[in-house]
């Protein structure tokens, strides 16, 4: 059969962000962002469809006038590529579409666990952390930055200095004490 009746990639169908990368928005909840997470993904959407995505383009361009598609590796990864910065432009669009920008500074010197706040907590066994409660889309575990959806937000939410507050866990129930709550200082 002739190649160019055949599709030339035969993965899935595309989804517009894999399900392991970005959990899910729970149904009827807002898509809160700091203002820091919501120009950091604006960067981001502006970076593909100024730089990385024309660039893509021309390389793919290139590439098809050299002949045999079938065997050309530039058109073929260019091709993915796009398919994947299309994507990525796609959830990005769509995110900061329903993203509701928090400025947690309007907190700040307040003793209460809101979004944005900066919270230290020691477990049961004695052990000190630190997390900032963050939107879905800037959460980063490596940097102590939770997601106001996790269970440790939520077990933290509205808790004040030296509340005891219950964390439900698959062992059991786990008592957290808050130590200390910051926000950043609100920019002049």
């Amino acid at each position: 059969m002739n190649k160019a009746f055949v599709k030339e990639d035969t993965e899935q169908p595309e989804q517009d962000e894999p399900a392991q990368s970005r959990p899910a928005l729970p149904a009827g909840a807002k898509n809160y962002i700091t203002p820091a997470g919501h120009a950091r993904l604006h960067a981001e959407l502006k970076t593909l469809l100024q730089e990385e995505r024309p660039r893509i383009v021309d390389t793919v361009h290139w590439a098809a006038k050299n002949g045999d598609r079938s065997e050309n590796g530039d058109y073929l990864y260019g091709k993915k590529r796009l398919r994947e910065i299309d994507r990525r432009v796609r959830f990005l669009t769509k995110r900061l579409e329903i993203a509701q920008v928090v400025d947690a500074s309007v907190h700040h010197g307040k003793d209460q666990v809101f979004f944005g706040a900066s919270v230290d907590y020691e477990t049961e066994d004695g052990q000190q952390h630190s997390v900032t409660i963050v939107g879905i889309d800037e959460a980063d575990s490596l940097q102590q930055r939770i997601s106001w959806i996790s269970p440790v937000a939520r077990a933290l939410l509205k808790a004040r200095i030296d509340d005891e507050v219950l964390l439900h866990t698959p062992v059991g129930p786990q008592r957290l004490l808050v130590l200390d709550v910051r926000y950043p200082a609100p920019s002049n």
